[in-house]
């Protein structure tokens, strides 16, 4: 863990939370859905968002960035419910069409109100509740000194085929997995950059997959940060599950 002398760049933590989630076939978005941890139910994104809040370490995130659709009911009762609308460390923008322009519509809020042309921003997926203090810890002292900034990420374990056809139906060949890595979250860099070279990808009509891709985009090397491969993303119905497990067997 850093020394109290280290000193940290001013960081954002942005969560979008626009999404409707439609793999998990549920009747309403995935970061709604219920879970029970230690005998206390809350929905996936309180479990993200409180675990956060409470991250601390002398590199506190600055402000949370909360990036939802407009006038999103749910999100508004739990807001109102557990007190988000009167935390000033909580800010609520309103999400785009797709994950890349809700994280624009955030980086653009920030950059509104935010002075300091070293400031960080680290985005991090709403459905990853599972996200260890130890990773963010790491991800900090690794990009403490590196402009290109960098990912949470796990190497690839497993065999890894490429599909045929368009709906990979069957095996075209194995792919070498020695230099594969399954990218998670959070990912973080300068604020300026970011927002530069997001708006760059997308007015190229570079499908922009995570904010590393459009930083890799305009030529930047972003670190690979070794992470945890229990900071899964619910993506699926047995994910909720298995978070609910993970979160239940830590101390």
């Amino acid at each position: 863990m850093p020394t109290p002398d280290q000193q940290y760049p001013q960081t954002w933590l942005v969560l979008p939370a626009a999404g409707v989630g439609s793999r998990m076939q549920a009747d309403r978005p995935k970061q709604y859905l219920e879970m029970t941890v230690k005998g206390i139910t809350k929905t996936v994104i309180e479990f993200t968002l409180d675990h956060l809040l409470s991250y601390q370490t002398n590199h506190i995130f600055h402000k949370v960035v909360v990036v939802v659709t407009k006038g999103d009911p749910y999100w508004q009762d739990i807001s109102r419910a557990r007190g988000y609308d009167k935390d000033e460390r909580i800010i609520v923008v309103d999400g785009g069409s797709e994950r890349c322009y809700s994280v624009l519509n955030a980086l653009l809020a920030i950059s509104a109100v935010e002075s300091s042309k070293d400031a960080w921003v680290a985005v991090h997926d709403v459905a990853r509740p599972c996200l260890s203090y130890d990773d963010l810890d790491n991800l900090f002292s690794t990009l403490k000194n590196y402009s290109d900034g960098g990912i949470l990420a796990t190497p690839a374990r497993d065999t890894m085929k490429r599909g045929a056809l368009s709906d990979g139906s069957y095996i075209d060949h194995t792919v070498d997995r020695d230099q594969l890595w399954h990218a998670l979250t959070p990912q973080m860099f300068p604020l300026e950059s970011l927002l530069k070279n997001l708006q760059l990808a997308l007015s190229e009509s570079f499908e922009v997959t995570d904010e590393a891709s459009a930083m890799e985009f305009s030529g930047a090397k972003p670190k690979l940060v070794s992470g945890r491969s229990d900071n899964l993303k619910i993506t699926r119905p047995e994910d909720l599950k298995l978070a609910e497990f993970y979160l239940n067997s830590t101390s």
